[in-house]
């Protein structure tokens, strides 16, 4: 965490920190950053200053924040709803944007010198009364207390938030763990005495605000939950296996996977999991760039190359939300890349670092035990076609589908068709260093 709502999120980060017993990193700066060329940066940073808000995208996510697209997602069945059951929520309208603007929504704020101010300030109302201080949901939060929870009260849904927030909890591994218990008490799998008298049902607000508190604390059945939906339903058996939504332990982001064939690729074969921010793949199936309910070759360099360019974004720190409204990615990239340090970078030469991140990061689980078989999806995912009426309605993806899709994102990367980086491959990204793991 980093203020009281900044989260630099998912995939146990924290819990690392924590076992080592480092609490946090406290950094002071005195002096300024000198770069090679500051008059230009000044120049295209006014330029972006001007411009960026006119378009349409940074305009909508002014307004409306990360959830401006949570009803058009809704609409066509694309939002996670009842544990990864149903494709659409009917109540979306009640936790979307447009309502959180209308009613609890008290301000907003933006990254160090952004014009958007996309993240969203927000005051509950009692019960569920919340302190401005810890921000408010986003589009993910929305999705994991609100949909896959049944919850349409942005009040406890933000009170959630809250409570993650000031824990040091992940609203999304959270959200689904919590829902994950929901559907497990309501088929029978867990009982009332197990959860220490609560009856976790979906919509049921006050269990899934005193869960997140169980968890947090590691009481009674918050034990259990905290550990992750993966952990957890081999703890409790049953069945449980089936409704825990999860890839290589973590768990699975705002977006049906059943009908986005694209995005589902690319939570297979993320190193981090069910990670939509390592690939960010959803967007080529919801704009429709791509047919999203069909499986083709193709999708696997689609994959690839928004690994990359997402590997360069984080790497540095540009804003992933602001790509294709006002920088134009590598092109413009290496040009502040080679601006700010005074070492001359190519597009080509950021692609290539991005292609190395993914490698290394395939190597690291490699090395770990993992491979093609972990590169795989939720059993619901595959086995439980979406029911909701509507344009996603049946879909769900096959084992045959997703073996053509794993075989084309490994052609796609010059792996092998176990998805292991060849020798070739690393001599040519210039990792040689690294070839021992893979000849093992």
């Amino acid at each position: 965490m980093n203020d009281l709502k900044y989260a630099n999120g998912r995939s146990g980060l924290g819990a690392v920190m924590g076992s080592k017993n480092l609490k946090a990193v406290a950094v002071r700066g005195h002096n300024r950053l000198e770069f090679k060329d500051p008059e230009k940066i000044k120049e295209i940073g006014k330029w972006y200053n001007e411009n960026w808000p006119m378009h349409p995208g940074a305009l909508s996510r002014s307004k409306l924040g990360t959830s401006d697209g949570l009803l058009a997602t809704n609409a066509d069945g694309i939002l996670p709803t009842r544990n990864f059951v149903k494709g659409s929520f009917d109540h979306a309208e009640d936790i979307s944007g447009e309502r959180m603007k209308d009613t609890i929504l008290v301000g907003t704020e933006g990254c160090y010198a952004c014009s958007i101010r996309c993240k969203r300030v927000v005051r509950g109302k009692p019960p569920y009364e919340t302190d401005p201080a810890y921000g408010g949901p986003e589009y993910e939060t929305l999705a994991a207390f609100g949909s896959l929870c049944e919850v349409g009260d942005l009040s406890a849904i933000s009170y959630a938030n809250q409570l993650c927030n000031a824990y040091g909890l992940d609203t999304i591994s959270a959200g689904v763990a919590v829902a994950f218990s929901m559907e497990c008490f309501e088929n029978g799998i867990l009982t009332r005495d197990q959860l220490g008298g609560l009856e976790p049902r979906f919509g049921n607000t006050e269990a899934m605000v005193k869960l997140v508190d169980m968890i947090a604390k590691r009481e009674g059945f918050g034990d259990t939950l905290a550990e992750g939906v993966m952990r957890a339903s081999q703890r409790i058996g049953k069945g449980s296996e089936k409704l825990a939504a999860h890839i290589k332990g973590v768990e699975v982001t705002g977006y049906d996977l059943r009908c986005l064939k694209t995005a589902a690729l690319g939570f297979a074969v993320s190193f981090r999991g069910a990670d939509h921010n390592r690939h960010g793949a959803y967007a080529f199936d919801v704009k429709g760039k791509v047919n999203r309910l069909i499986a083709e070759k193709g999708r696997g360099k689609l994959v690839r190359g928004m690994e990359d360019s997402y590997a360069v974004i984080d790497s540095l720190v540009v804003c992933k939300f602001s790509r294709g409204t006002y920088y134009k990615e590598f092109e413009d990239m290496s040009k502040l890349y080679s601006l700010v340090t005074g070492s001359e970078m190519t597009p080509d030469g950021l692609k290539m670092a991005g292609e190395r991140i993914n490698n290394i990061g395939r190597l690291f689980n490699i090395r770990e035990g993992l491979g093609r078989k972990d590169d795989t999806l939720p059993y619901k995912v595959m086995h439980l076609p979406i029911p909701d009426e509507g344009p996603s309605k049946g879909a769900f993806v096959t084992q045959e589908e997703l073996d053509l899709l794993l075989d084309d994102y490994y052609e796609a990367r010059g792996w092998t068709r176990e998805g292991i980086p060849t020798i070739e491959k690393l001599k040519e990204l210039g990792m040689d260093d690294l070839i021992p793991i893979v000849q093992k």
